[in-house]
């Protein structure tokens, strides 16, 4: 299982038209181009993706808009996320049923406090058990009422037989993880932030925001990486640094689907309470766009 996740996925955006409908066609052509571009596959429903933003039955629309137009052979992982064990493996038999590659389960927080390491081992693995698609744990308390994921559970987890990786999105913790896990586990990056970190040190891919805004800069460095040309790999990791945080880092979801649209893309509008960058803020991430030769 762990070669169909190596390489770059793109943590895809749900984009909105001004009235807060989805734009499914928007959709689809942006899937279209992303396989175009070899990124080797998706996440959907993520925190790009809005998922909180969006109702079951969307959901649903989104993700099967995704399969549906995806390109031979790319990985879709589908984030299932919600606070009670009932209503996520309700979901996940869903897209399971859509063709969901892998499902993602982020904590539930609601009740921080009583989200101990024994909870979350029963609440991942009462869904795994439940379904046959293979599941992905996420760690990513800055999405999940900050509910991280301790070394030691990701090591536990690592052991049930229908949990089959880590998509790590917090701060700091790549090495650990990796240490504990990486010879039996499938570990892929969440951010350009710790994407070298992992693919150097034994993980195996990326899901990286940068790849909706600009898959083909993303596919490149992931080639980098694997000529093993560290030199390179070192001063290109570098820029994409540089780049994501004028993008994302700086302007969250709307500055991402606004580099979008500046790229040829669909990204249209994220969906209120978020609000798209001032017509001031486009223009000046525009210029730091052209100043990196991306437009």
């Amino acid at each position: 299982m762990e070669a169909k996740l190596q390489g770059v996925f793109a943590p895809i955006s749900t984009p909105f038209f001004e009235n807060g409908d989805v734009n499914y066609e928007g959709l689809a052509f942006n899937v279209k181009r992303y396989a175009a571009a070899g990124l080797d596959g998706y996440l959907a429903l993520g925190s790009n993706g809005e998922n909180k933003s969006l109702t079951n039955d969307e959901k649903l629309k989104v993700l099967k808009t995704i399969i549906d137009n995806k390109g031979e052979g790319q990985v879709v992982m589908a984030g299932c996320i919600f606070e009670s064990t009932f209503e996520t493996i309700m979901m996940a038999k869903e897209m399971e049923k859509l063709g969901a590659d892998y499902l993602t389960l982020l904590p539930p927080n609601y009740f921080k406090k009583q989200m101990t390491d024994d909870v979350l081992y029963k609440y991942f693995t009462d869904v795994a058990e439940a379904v046959h698609t293979p599941c992905l744990i996420y760690n990513a308390p800055q999405y999940a009422g900050g509910v991280g994921l301790s070394v030691k559970l990701i090591d536990r987890c690592s052991k049930h037989p229908n949990i089959k990786g880590v998509k790590d999105s917090s701060t700091g913790n790549m090495e650990s993880i990796l240490f504990a896990v990486r010879d039996h586990f499938t570990v892929v990056a969440g951010s350009v932030n710790n994407y070298f970190t992992c693919r150097t040190m034994g993980g195996a891919g990326g899901v990286l925001s940068l790849a909706n805004s600009f898959p083909e800069i993303t596919v490149e460095f992931k080639k980098v990486i694997d000529s093993k040309d560290w030199d390179a790999a070192m001063a290109m990791n570098d820029k994409l640094l540089r780049i994501n945080r004028v993008i994302g880092g700086a302007g969250g979801v709307a500055a991402v689907k606004a580099a979008m649209d500046m790229n040829g893309l669909v990204g249209g509008y994220p969906r209120a309470p978020l609000v798209p960058l001032t017509e001031e803020a486009k223009a000046e991430l525009r210029k730091k766009l052209e100043g990196f030769g991306l437009l």
